[in-house]
């Protein structure tokens, strides 16, 4: 069964993900670039680590690894890119603190090991992608570098599947998904506009500038 799927129109993710970023963010991430880019990298990594984690704990299930697998490689060609533009800005790359967000998405995880805990984590995943897809979206009116602009253009594409492939195996292993998928969608819209000490690709509302 083929699971990767063509990218429906914008609307359709945005519609998904019910609440758009707060300007509030966009502002300190056109303003704060280079945090912005050191963060975006990590998130690739931690991308490719995620799905390469799916094929290792779930190797029998066949439509997931035919997914995951070419999925890790984008994500880490992605992660290339981004070093790139980060080595050609002359941005020293550090380790960042996380924001808050995918470690409480990731806190909700079901207990029960099985189709339960796989759900959520699908789920979450396309959680995740889709407010990446958003992001990079709603960042490339602002962007000046006119290189970098057009990478978000390219992101925003690969971020619609990559939602759109998690959103399929959730329900393609789980079923009825409506239920959970509404309690996570609506934690994460908490999380986007709530107050957040640290700015970060996922971060919320950011309340001061930290990179520790």
């Amino acid at each position: 069964m083929m699971f990767t799927t063509e990218v429906n129109a914008l609307d359709n993710l945005l519609d998904f993900i019910r609440k758009p970023t707060p300007n509030a963010w966009l502002s300190h991430a056109i303003e704060n670039l280079p945090t912005l880019l050191i963060d975006h990298a990590h998130c690739e990594r931690k991308a490719a680590m995620t799905a390469l984690h799916f094929i290792s704990k779930y190797p029998r299930y066949t439509e997931l690894v035919d997914v995951m697998s070419p999925l890790a490689r984008e994500e880490l060609l992605h992660f290339e890119k981004v070093m790139n533009f980060i080595k050609a800005k002359d941005i020293k790359f550090i380790g960042l603190k996380p924001a808050r967000y995918s470690q409480t998405l990731h806190q909700q995880l079901s207990a029960e090991e099985g189709k339960h805990r796989l759900r959520d984590s699908l789920i979450i995943g396309a959680i995740i992608e889709a407010r990446s897809c958003e992001r990079f979206n709603a960042l490339i009116p602002y962007l000046e570098d006119g290189a970098l602009k057009r990478f978000y253009v390219t992101l925003v594409k690969s971020e619609a599947r990559h939602f759109q492939d998690y959103l399929a195996l959730a329900k393609h292993y789980a079923g009825d998904i409506t239920k959970r998928l509404d309690e996570l969608l609506t934690l994460e819209n908490q999380l986007i506009v709530t107050e957040e000490a640290v700015f970060r690709f996922h971060s919320g509302i950011p309340l001061y500038i930290s990179t520790d």
